[in-house]
């Protein structure tokens, strides 16, 4: 697998990449800032700096012209560029973009949101950067990426398939007997173009002191769009090299390219041993508008499901259908029976439409002797382990 980091001006170094040859190229350069940028290590044993001072927007957009003509000639036709940018110069960027790559092969301009740190700044605090998604053709390669529906999504929403009334107004459909139409497996949500990945904070084990070094989970995701295991990721500005590190860590081969020594050393090192935080932060905060019950979660932790939430007799519904229908799951409750946990679920997907009812036991009051023909019973992870039960 390729693993190439090259010291030099990307113009120059360009030139030595074959043409056609790269799946995704992700561009982060200079923002036009008009600021020296310093950061040290978390040791204080080194310091990072580079400058973004130019004499005038001109010659600014003339640098991204040049790079841009020369990173369009190296990716495949069915390749993406990513480019990052904040308010600065987004204009700028824009513009170059469409009279490079094309307005028609514009795919989405990508709000990066993150939560930030105050200051004393008057006015709004800076909380997004943006990230512009070109491909060079119509025929790019595209991966669906699917996230967790929203916390405020109800059962229905989930499971009912929708339509299209006389007013062309959007119901839910259902059959000439009156019967909801299902919509048939859980994916998820189709990615967006708002992301909500979490800023490096002073602490987090992956930073390293570049003062614009940005989160492996963001290049990652990038990364993971629009490339396939083996393919070849470019990066002309890989500063502290966190784009080859998620190269590498999904499989790909990367490219990098830096006028800095130093970047160019940081990146070797990084590559060697690659360093990921654990996204907490990301995780709570979800956690904190997530009602899914913790104890029904915590029984489920094995299923592969789809959290319900504002529903009190369904904890769940499983990804995957048996027979096209779908898989209801509830958690006995420590207040109630098996029995009282299949009426509560019977009685909650009573208007659902066909479906299959399952009701994890955490205790072992009527398992093994269950007399509903349409509810399974199943134990739960923690009852197999501490009784040694089996399922129905």
């Amino acid at each position: 697998m390729i693993e190439e980091v090259y010291e030099g001006d990307c113009r120059e170094v360009l030139r030595r990449v074959p043409d056609v040859a790269i799946d995704l190229a992700y561009m982060d350069p200079p923002f036009y800032s008009q600021k020296v940028h310093k950061s040290q290590t978390r040791n204080g044993d080194s310091e990072f700096v580079f400058s973004d001072v130019w004499l005038s927007e001109q010659i600014y957009s003339d640098f991204i012209m040049e790079c841009l003509v020369l990173v369009r000639e190296k990716i495949k036709f069915t390749g993406s560029l990513f480019f990052h940018c904040d308010k600065s110069a987004s204009h700028v960027i824009r513009t170059a973009l469409d009279d490079v790559f094309g307005k028609d092969n514009f795919r989405a301009e990508i709000i990066w949101h993150y939560r930030r740190w105050s200051n004393a700044k008057r006015g709004l605090l800076n909380a997004h950067q943006t990230i512009f998604f070109y491909s060079k053709s119509s025929d790019y390669k595209f991966n669906e990426i699917y996230e967790d529906y929203s916390l405020s999504t109800n059962i229905d929403q989930l499971m009912q398939k929708r339509a299209r009334d006389s007013r062309n107004k959007t119901i839910y459909a259902r059959q000439s007997d009156g019967q909801v139409v299902l919509s048939g497996p859980k994916k998820g949500v189709p990615l967006s173009d708002v992301w909500q990945i979490p800023f490096l904070n002073p602490k987090a084990k992956e930073r390293v002191g570049y003062p614009t070094q940005k989160p492996i989970e963001l290049l990652k995701r990038i990364v993971s769009l629009v490339t396939d295991p083996g393919d070849i990721v470019l990066d002309p500005f890989c500063g502290s090299g966190t784009t080859l590190i998620a190269a590498k860590l999904l499989a790909r081969g990367a490219i990098g390219i830096d006028i800095s020594s130093e970047a160019v050393q940081l990146t070797r090192q990084r590559m060697q041993e690659p360093i990921v935080t654990d996204s907490k932060l990301m995780r709570m905060g979800k956690d904190a508008y997530d009602q899914h019950d913790g104890f029904a979660a915590r029984h489920l932790a094995f299923f592969d499901y789809v959290p319900v939430q504002r529903n009190k007799g369904i904890d769940g519904i499983l990804k995957e259908q048996i027979h096209g229908l779908p898989i209801y799951l509830r958690v006995q409750r420590n207040s109630e029976t098996q029995h009282d946990a299949a009426v509560a679920l019977a009685a909650a997907t009573k208007d659902k439409g066909k479906g299959l009812l399952v009701v994890v036991a955490t205790r072992d009051d009527l398992l093994g002797q269950p007399d509903y023909d349409d509810v399974v019973f199943l134990p739960s992870f923690e009852l197999v382990r501490q009784y040694g039960l089996t399922a129905s």
